[in-house]
């Protein structure tokens, strides 16, 4: 055991001094970006609706700030390992480090498995909106298309990653500022597109004919399960954060960024497109952000809107794929998965393990193709259950990395940054992660994800121990 995890270093061993090594070369704007782009995709742009008709316009913002309020409590259990311990895969080691390999292993497949159905599915609805462009061109092709893209964009270098999904970001930040400002603007009886005119003033939609919660609060509760998948994504600061310069500046100043933007993005867009579209009417045939922005009068809305969400999908497939590929490299630096996973090119990419990843991806996509209602949706399922796994994994491993920091004799206000109100917050936010599981439970259309998902991390449990088990013990 360690004396003390601040002590740790962050770079892998290496036997050879010519050995490439994963680059250094990101900074804050890059992981604010790289997570913001995990985030903000489909389930903004096209699921926000579904989120309003359930919950009614009031009950999607509180939805969607309780949501904002659990990535908070994440990142800043993160914050803190990510800086103790910033590696690339980090998940994994916190969980490694300060609970046990074999859970480090199964939140590592976890992971990865979350986001390898997610490049499928995201290549897949890529290629279904650009039907709309060239409808004689098969799905499939585009899909094909959209991989080569983003296996070249990560194959290059982990900064020229950074680079693309930054710009990637812009885009679709920057139609989220349109439609708070152009929709906040017709609110208050100003349209300076010259809209058709005729939208409700203010928060007038909120107060519907069945009051303020018109499907009860139980609607609430249902879309607050979907509201923490929608925030999946964030925890990518904690992946990237052995490429990153300064760490220990540049992760709590990312975290900070992040949560910010995520809490005037997201609400401030919910609460627009509620207050302007009516809840019975939102989301059921197009894209709330194309019914918001042809309301105000932009021209093109549709194709405007369908370029954003294609740009949407790539980005989160982007990050997706460097996050598969950094979770193959860190196992495979751990001793628990093949070597060659961990073989690096000169400009320190793992391009084995990418390949991999891509490989997964094409497989989602291909189940999505051939069974879109059995195998895709069993996948999908385990996706969801991953992501809470994933939090439940952070928040419990920050606990007992502060638990055995203290023991081992540090001082609490030596560490770089250190996580409020500690146990209060990783405690807090576990919690809340097992509540939604719960609930989950109690949904039928969300079940699959605990029947899957369980099934999963136990085998991941039963092949580590199997597999490697004797030997750690014998090593200890």
């Amino acid at each position: 055991m360690e004396p003390s995890p601040l002590t740790l270093d962050p770079s892998p061993a290496t036997t050879q001094e010519a050995e490439p090594t994963l680059r250094r070369s990101m900074g804050p704007r890059h992981l604010v970006m790289i997570a913001m782009g995990g985030v903000i995709g489909s389930g903004l742009f096209v699921s926000s609706g579904y989120t309003i008709s359930q919950a009614g316009p009031l009950g999607a913002v509180i939805a969607y700030l309780v949501g904002a309020f659990v990535v908070y409590l994440v990142m800043a259990c993160l914050g803190e390992l990510a800086i103790a311990f910033p590696v690339s895969g980090a998940f994994h080691i916190y969980a490694a480090r300060s609970i046990g390999p074999a859970t480090g292993f199964a939140t590592a497949w976890l992971y990865w498995l979350c986001w390898a159905v997610a490049i499928g599915s995201e290549f897949t609805a890529s290629g279904l909106l650009m039907q709309r462009w060239f409808p004689e061109v098969d799905v499939w092709v585009w899909c094909l298309v959209f991989g080569a893209i983003l296996f070249g964009l990560n194959a290059v270098s982990s900064r020229f990653f950074g680079e693309s999904e930054f710009w990637f970001a812009i885009i679709k930040v920057g139609a989220i500022i349109g439609l708070i400002v152009l929709g906040g603007a017709a609110l208050f009886g100003f349209h300076p597109l010259g809209g058709a005119g005729g939208q409700p003033t203010l928060f007038a939609n909120f107060a519907t004919e069945s009051g303020l919660f018109p499907n009860g609060f139980t609607g609430v509760l249902v879309t607050v399960l979907a509201v923490f998948y929608a925030f999946s994504g964030s925890e990518l600061i904690g992946v990237a954060a052995g490429e990153t310069k300064d760490p220990a500046t540049a992760i709590p100043k990312a975290m900070r960024s992040t949560v910010i933007r995520l809490l005037i993005f997201f609400v401030g867009a919910i609460a627009v497109i509620a207050a302007t579209i009516p809840y019975t009417e939102v989301g059921l045939d197009e894209s709330p952000f194309v019914t918001v922005f042809s309301a105000v009068g932009v021209p093109f809305a549709a194709d405007i809107m369908n370029f954003v969400i294609i740009t949407a999908l790539l980005s989160a497939g982007n990050s997706g794929l460097f996050s598969c590929a950094r979770m193959l490299y860190s196992l495979a630096d751990e001793g628990h998965a093949p070597r060659a996973l961990k073989r690096l090119t000169r400009r320190g990419i793992p391009l084995t393990a990418l390949a991999l990843s891509m490989v997964g991806g094409l497989a989602s996509l291909i189940s999505s193709v051939v069974a879109p209602e059995t195998v895709y949706l069993v996948l999908v399922s385990v996706a969801g259950f991953a992501v809470v796994g994933v939090w439940m994994s952070i928040t419990a491993s920050h606990f007992f990395h502060r638990r055995a920091f203290v023991r081992d004799g540090g001082e609490v206000t030596d560490l770089p940054y250190r996580a409020p109100l500690f146990p209060l917050v990783p405690i807090l936010a576990f919690t809340l992660c097992v509540i939604s599981l719960i609930g989950i439970a109690l949904d039928p259309a969300q079940a699959a994800a605990l029947y899957f998902g369980i099934p999963f991390v136990a085998a991941c449990y039963a092949y580590f121990h199997f597999r490697h088990g004797r030997r750690t013990a014998s090593a200890g």
